[in-house]
């Protein structure tokens, strides 16, 4: 299993970026919930941020690709709009661990 941080250095509407080897990830929370997606866009298979930790749009409400402006649920990772509309983030195995975020070995 992989730490990624503690829950409370994952704030809410906040996004964080995580280089782990061979697998960069993704988390989000929202409503006190904790997203973890692979930080992979289906359509071209890049990184979705434009700057470190900035995977969201400007009001914070959706997962926003800096590639080509797709947008995607939080919650499902499923793309509403952009070249990859109708398919999803790929979601990350992850469990809350003495209040830490841990990838699991499976994931």
């Amino acid at each position: 299993m992989t730490e990624l941080c503690h829950v409370n250095d994952l704030e809410e509407g906040q996004s964080l970026g995580f280089d782990l080897p061979d697998n960069p990830v993704f988390a989000v929370r929202k409503d006190d919930q904790i997203y973890v997606y692979k930080n992979s866009c289906p359509h071209l298979h890049t990184a979705l941020e434009f700057m470190e930790n900035q995977f969201l749009d400007m009001d914070g409400a959706l997962i926003e690709c800096s590639t080509h402006g797709a947008l995607f649920e939080i919650e499902t990772g499923h793309c509403l709009v952009g070249p990859c509309q109708g398919e999803y983030l790929t979601p990350v195995g992850f469990e809350v661990r003495d209040d830490k975020i841990v990838i699991l070995e499976d994931a």
